[in-house]
């Protein structure tokens, strides 16, 4: 994993949305989509995403490459997701480990924290498969989820022509935000689980920088 690090501003938006402003720190590696209010701006990001994340690619790449990640984009923002990137990190033996993280907000109930973090545990506490726990930030009271899913691949679609098993892993933290009824869900997603315990340290990073007032560096 790479340790320069970025911070995250509130996204763009005009569609009259009075969710309260959020601002995390990633580390480089991860690269995001271009999510913009309209779709000239999104259509620039685009190009400069696919040039950034298919660095060693041309023309022939990038041009039919941006409108579909402008696309992306556009879907993501409609769904009520303000950031999402795609991660890529080198690996011993020229590997790439990849992750894809996403951030939205959604309304709750509560303006109260705690008790907003207490109903969302509660809430994924009732399925087994999860590993749901209390999390205390700098920023606040949040709660975690980790699950583990694995996934038989059919043969015409794995390289060996047989069939194989695929095991990804998902965290995502529900951060109650202080400052009006909504909750902030990150959600990092991976099928390369043999470097989970580098994202799991990756995302337990971002979310020490999680911050609801801007940061004064």
């Amino acid at each position: 994993m790479t340790t320069p690090t970025r911070t995250v501003p509130p996204a763009p938006s005009d569609d009259g949305s009075d969710i309260p402003p959020l601002w995390f720190t990633v580390p480089d590696g991860l690269f995001a989509l271009p999510m913009a209010p309209t779709p000239e701006e999104r259509g620039a990001l685009a190009h400069a995403f696919v040039r950034e994340l298919y660095s060693r690619g041309d023309e022939s790449l990038w041009t039919p490459a941006a409108p579909y990640y402008a696309a992306v984009a556009e879907y993501m923002a409609d769904e009520g997701v303000s950031y999402s990137a795609v991660g890529l990190f080198s690996t011993v033996g020229n590997g790439v480990a990849q992750c894809a993280l996403t951030v939205a907000a959604v309304r709750t109930d509560q303006t109260d924290p705690d008790i907003a973090a207490h109903g969302t545990l509660a809430v994924l506490s009732t399925d087994p498969l999860n590993d749901a726990r209390w999390l205390d930030l700098p920023c606040g009271p949040a709660v975690s989820c980790v699950t583990l899913r694995e996934f038989t691949l059919r043969p015409e679609v794995t390289s060996t022509g047989e069939e194989a098993k695929l095991l990804t892993g998902q965290i995502q933290v529900h951060v109650p935000f202080p400052t009006g009824p909504y909750t902030a869900i990150l959600t990092l997603y991976t099928a390369s689980t043999e470097y989970w315990g580098e994202f799991c340290d990756m995302i337990a990073a971002i979310l020490q920088t999680v911050s609801f007032a801007e940061p004064e560096d």
